[in-house]
């Protein structure tokens, strides 16, 4: 049988193993049952449905005739590198690393250096739009989680704060 569609076949594809990896993963939770459910029962049937949808989405890729037929384009590593260092870079500086005396930075400095690093992936990226998106960000931020939700993490650094 032919591929009509290499983007929903692929698609479908990650579907199905995401939605069996949290299938899987569920299964070492109690699930319980519709009454009374237990911490596996949403992961689970998420699961299923996400694996029912990937198949779905699979078989009308080798059913259905698409225009072009959706090929594959090449992979972009430059904006794929830059988003996960971004999440990477932001992870480390909230938290820190005290395993390697890394003390956390904060959620200011966090947001600003996810922001300006996650912009590198974008072709022609300006200093000040991205300097406005990080206030704009961070200022947010701070007032939905520390304000509002009075979330306990540390905004700033300890060397700043003390």
């Amino acid at each position: 049988m032919r591929i009509k569609s290499q983007k929903d076949f692929f698609s479908g594809l990650m579907f199905m193993g995401v939605g069996v990896a949290f299938a899987w993963g569920a299964t070492t939770y109690n699930v319980g049952n519709g009454a009374r459910m237990g911490p596996g029962y949403f992961p689970l049937y998420l699961g299923v449905l996400m694996t029912v949808l990937g198949a779905i989405i699979t078989f009308q890729s080798l059913v259905v005739e698409t225009l072009g037929g959706d090929k594959i384009g090449k992979w972009a590593f430059k904006p794929l590198f830059f988003i996960i260092l971004a999440n990477l870079v932001f992870g480390v500086l909230l938290a820190g690393l005290p395993s390697m005396g890394i003390p956390a930075m904060g959620m200011i400095i966090a947001i600003y250096a996810l922001v300006f690093i996650a912009s590198m992936a974008e072709e022609g990226w300006k200093f000040k739009t991205t300097l406005i998106l990080a206030t704009v960000l961070a200022i947010g931020s701070y007032l939905a989680f520390v304000v509002a939700l009075k979330l306990q993490f540390p905004v700033w650094p300890a060397f700043i704060t003390g």
